[in-house]
C-alpha cells in the first residue's frame, strides 16, 4: 500500500468524517472549509483525483463530490482515526441499560446487545458465555412437589441454567441425600462438556437406593451441562438495519442471513483479536459484502467468554462506536467475574 502524504491524509480523513456525519458526497470547496488548509480548491481537486485513482475515494455522479470506498474506510479506521474514550454521556446509557440484569449474566449480554443496538443504531449480534472450559461449580435440588424438583446448575463463567424434573417415585429426602452425594463426588468441578447420558447412567446405576428414582435426575443433569457447554447466540437490534439508506432493498435479505445461526456464529468467532474491525468485502459472506462488523471480546475471571458484535452499514460512526463497544464489552465481563465471585 503507497504510503500517502500527510495532505492526502488530511483530506481522506475529513471526506470519512463528513460523508459520515451527512451522507452526501463532500466537495472541494467544502473540503477546505473544513479543515482550513491554505490551497487552491484546484490543488484539493488535484488530490481527491489522486485519492480516487489510489482507490480511496468514488464519485458516485460527475458532477458530485467524492465519498469514501471500503478501501478508504479500512485506511482511516486503520491509520486516521482519533484514538478516544466514549463520552460521558453513551457511558451513562451503557451503564443504566444494563445494571439491573448484572446477576444474571445471559440476561446481562441480552441486555448489553440491545442497549449498544440502540446507541449506535445498528444490529447487535451477541453470545453468552460458553465453550469448552466451562467448570460445573454447584448443583442445587429444589423440591416443587411431591413428585417433582427443579434443578439449577451454575457453571464457572456464571452461566445459571434450571430445569423441571419429574419423578415417578415419590422425592424423599433420603433420595436427595443420595442425589448430593452423586453431585459433590462425581460432577461438582468437571467440565461441563465431560458430562454425558452413558456416564450419569452408570451412576445412577451404581447408587445403593432407588435407580428409579435417580436415572431422571441425572438425565436432567446432563441435560443441563450439555446446554451451558453451548454458547447461545443473541440478536438485538435488527430493526435498525430498515432506517440505513445504504441497504435499501437488501434490508430484508441482511435481516433474513443475521437469523441464521451457523453463518452468523462463523462471522462473530471467525477471529480471537480482542476487537476486530472488517469493512465491506472483508467479511466471509455476500451478504454483508455492504457491511461493517465491528467484533469484541468479553473476560470473565481472567478467560475469553463470549464476543459482542454490531453489524452496520459501511458508513458508520467508527471513532464512537468502536470506543463504545470496548466499554461496554469491559464491563459487562467485570459484571459477570463480580457476580461470580460473590
Amino acid at each position: 500500500m503507497n504510503e500517502l502524504s500527510e495532505r492526502k491524509k488530511r483530506i481522506l480523513a475529513a471526506v470519512v468524517e463528513q460523508y459520515i456525519k451527512t451522507g452526501e458526497p463532500v466537495g472541494s470547496k467544502e473540503l477546505l472549509a473544513l479543515t482550513g488548509m491554505s490551497v487552491s480548491s484546484a490543488t484539493v481537486r488535484n488530490e481527491m483525483s489522486d485519492l480516487a485513482a489510489m482507490g480511496y475515494l468514488e464519485q458516485p455522479h460527475t458532477s458530485a463530490g467524492r465519498i469514501p470506498s471500503q478501501k478508504g474506510y479500512r485506511y482511516y479506521v486503520d491509520n486516521l482515526m482519533k484514538p478516544r474514550e466514549i463520552d460521558e454521556l453513551n457511558r451513562r446509557m451503557i451503564e443504566a441499560g444494563i445494571s439491573s440484569a448484572a446477576g444474571d449474566p445471559e440476561r446481562l449480554i441480552s441486555q448489553a446487545g440491545e442497549v449498544l443496538a440502540d446507541l449506535t443504531k445498528c444490529a447487535c449480534v451477541s453470545t453468552a458465555p460458553g465453550g469448552d472450559s466451562m467448570i460445573i461449580r454447584k448443583i442445587e435440588l429444589v423440591p416443587v412437589g411431591v413428585h417433582s424438583a427443579m434443578l439449577v446448575l451454575l457453571t464457572s463463567n456464571g452461566i445459571l441454567k434450571s430445569r423441571l424434573c419429574r419423578l415417578d417415585c415419590e422425592l424423599t429426602a433420603k433420595i436427595c441425600e443420595q442425589f448430593y452425594n452423586i453431585v459433590q463426588s462425581c460432577i461438582i468441578g468437571k467440565l461441563a462438556n465431560d458430562i454425558s447420558v452413558a456416564d450419569m447412567q452408570t451412576v445412577a446405576a451404581s447408587v445403593d437406593g432407588d435407580v428409579f428414582a435417580m436415572l431422571p435426575l441425572m438425565a436432567a443433569v446432563c441435560e443441563l451441562a450439555r446446554s451451558t457447554a453451548s454458547s447461545k447466540i443473541m440478536l438485538g437490534g435488527s430493526s435498525n438495519l430498515f432506517s440505513h439508506k445504504a441497504y435499501g432493498s437488501n434490508a430484508l435479505e441482511l435481516l433474513e442471513f443475521l437469523n441464521k445461526r451457523e453463518p452468523i456464529s462463523a462471522v462473530i468467532n471467525e477471529t480471537e483479536e480482542p476487537l476486530n474491525v472488517k469493512i465491506g468485502k472483508e467479511n466471509l459472506y455476500r451478504q454483508l459484502e455492504n457491511s461493517s462488523v465491528i467484533v469484541a471480546k468479553y473476560s470473565v475471571g481472567g478467560g475469553n467468554s463470549g464476543k459482542i458484535g454490531l453489524i452496520g452499514p459501511t458508513r458508520m460512526d467508527y471513532e464512537n462506536i468502536i470506543p463504545s463497544i470496548k466499554y461496554l464489552t469491559d464491563l459487562v465481563g467485570t459484571l459477570i467475574t463480580q457476580a461470580i465471585e460473590e
